[in-house]
């Protein structure tokens, strides 16, 4: 095989946030390491989170609180040995993230000089959480720890990026028709610069795609959040598993001049109220109506709450009152929030901040151990692509950075451990060029532009955060038909960036809506009218699995 037309690594790692970045640092310890990345490496959701680690520091805290907090926000479907094992490492996890380099904010940095407590780390309480717990760089911190392990893979000599490479599918025996145990070899990137596909052949291949929110029409993700990872995975036969249980943030900016701009839960962590207005113009507060938690009560109750009172009451918005807090603590505590929201025209200390709900994370996903370990040898999905078992139901606030640091420490530990497997069993076949056959360039391009529209549309009208059998069943009729054409166009054009992502995007929601179909009950993020209470029955992984090159 000419060198030029495929790339051979030790490691392959398709997604550059905090799971894909962790996961190549500590990969790059045993061998060569190339990251693929679809667009620039820090273009990714870790850069855009703004509360912080869930991490257990603070010596009146416990690893008992913070595994309580995740299991009760999970609604039973938490997996209790992977909840303590991830909590009880985030620590040393989290002391490896400062070793490299990541600032944390202080006590001192918010004006707290008392007791000589300036220099311990200012820790956030968000929904939740009956301790504050959440480690966080200002109101910026994925933006803290893109930037210091962005850095460091950069300056390790072992680590090769890939920038505008999307990945189309994974090359596994099984999909080559090889004979023996099946296994991952790598996969098929396009190079968008270039406009060729290549296999990149890998030891080791380690999905950590991100999330799905481009899904759906309304959402806090970045455009490059198409659920790549999963779909790649589906197709490649791992069982993926609780997709039905899709976040919707309480709290994304409603403001034409600045969309898709999330307002941390850590606002109302630090004892920002949410109020509606009432027919006369009055404020009222709602939350108490919902949840002992109040404004404070798990994402899932508070964006379902949200919904029902715009709905009831015909008002597009509501609003997060933290009037009570000065402009200067404001600006030290949240200082990216606090001038984005100046730019239009909003002072938090002393305006009301207008919110929706918003798609914002994906507790399902491929479903793994601990490690990442999808049961496909040489194959991992680390991060949001992945389930570990970690948020059940429901993702407890700020849980999600603190999986990704650790189950991408944990799977390159897993690999090291099986290197030598690994090598000594690798498959002697060539893998096979790219063939596009008799494809050529569309035509058509309105077509994937309509079908984009109309997935992301009826997946936020009939698959949202309030659910009926009816809305279901609608959905699962538009997608399959959706589907039909997207394949068919899929083998008779050139593959491009937005046909990858509108056949990546079209398997996830018929996953979600089959998901969805199949639990008969209401829980944690999933509620549906038709079946408003949980069952205990249904307690365990909800599992959909390819078949016959169809879901």
């Amino acid at each position: 095989m000419n060198p030029e037309n495929y790339i051979a690594t030790d490691f392959l790692v398709i997604g550059s946030g905090i799971a894909g970045l962790n996961t190549a640092l500590f990969l790059a310890e045993f061998g060569t390491v190339a990251i693929v990345t679809k667009r620039h490496a820090d273009d990714c959701n870790t850069r855009y989170a703004q509360g912080g680690i869930a991490c257990v520091t603070d010596p009146k805290d416990s690893f008992e609180g913070h595994i309580q907090d995740t299991l009760t926000a999970g609604a039973g479907l938490c997996n209790p040995e992977v909840v303590r094992r991830i909590v009880e490492t985030g620590p040393e996890a989290v002391r490896h993230l400062i070793a490299r380099g990541t600032h944390f904010t202080t006590r001192g940095e918010l004006g707290d000089h008392l007791q000589n407590h300036e220099n311990e780390y200012h820790l956030g309480q968000e929904g939740g959480h009956h301790a504050r717990r959440i480690l966080h760089s200002g109101d910026i911190t994925g933006e803290e720890l893109e930037r210091i392990l962005l850095k460091s893979a950069r300056e390790h000599r072992n680590i090769t990026f890939f920038e505008y490479h999307s990945a189309v599918d994974l090359i596994t025996t099984e999909r080559m028709g090889w004979l023996g145990e099946n296994r991952c070899m790598g996969a098929y990137v396009l190079d968008a610069q270039k406009n060729r596909i290549r296999p990149f052949r890998a030891l080791a291949t380690v999905v950590a795609t991100g999330g799905a929110g481009k899904v759906y029409l309304y959402t806090c993700n970045p455009d490059i959040a198409c659920g790549a990872g999963v779909a790649m995975c589906s197709r490649a036969r791992v069982p993926i598993a609780n997709m039905e249980f899709f976040q919707f943030h309480p709290t994304m900016l409603y403001h034409p001049q600045l969309k898709s701009f999330l307002i941390s839960e850590a606002v109302r962590g630090e004892g920002a109220i949410l109020k509606r207005k009432t027919a006369d113009g009055n404020l009222v507060e709602f939350m108490d109506k919902y949840h002992p938690m109040k404004s404070l009560a798990p994402r899932d109750i508070v964006s379902r709450a949200i919904d029902n009172e715009l709905k009831r009451n015909g008002e597009e918005c509501v609003y997060l009152d933290i009037r009570h807090l000065s402009e200067e603590t404001l600006k030290l505590r949240f200082p990216n929030i606090f001038h984005k929201l100046l730019e239009v025209g909003i002072n938090m200390a002393h305006d009301l901040i207008p919110v929706v709900p918003s798609a914002h994370f994906s507790c399902g996903g491929a479903l793994t151990d601990v490690n990442g370990y999808t049961g496909i040898i040489g194959l991992y999905a680390v991060g949001e692509c992945g389930c570990t078992g970690l948020h059940g139901a429901n993702r407890l606030a700020s849980n999600s950075l603190l999986e990704g640091l650790v189950v991408g420490e944990l799977a390159a530990r897993h690999v090291g451990e099986q290197l030598a497997d690994l090598k000594n069993r690798f498959p002697a076949g060539k893998i096979p060029l790219w063939s596009s056959g008799n494809a050529t360039d569309s035509d058509e391009l309105i077509m994937l532009s309509h079908n984009w529209d109309e997935i992301r549309r009826f997946m936020w009208d009939y698959v949202g955060i309030f659910r009926t059998n009816k809305r279901l069943e609608r959905a699962k009729a538009r997608i399959v038909n959706i589907r039909k054409e997207i394949e068919k166009y899929y083998w008779d054009f050139l593959i491009t960036q937005d046909l990858i992502e509108l056949r990546n995007i079209a398997e996830v929601a018929e996953i979600i809506i089959d998901s969805a179909l199949s639990r008969k009950e209401s829980r944690g993020l999933h509620y549906n009218a038709d079946y408003p209470n949980t069952d205990p029955a249904l307690d365990g992984v909800n599992t959909i699995v390819r078949k016959n090159g169809r879901v």
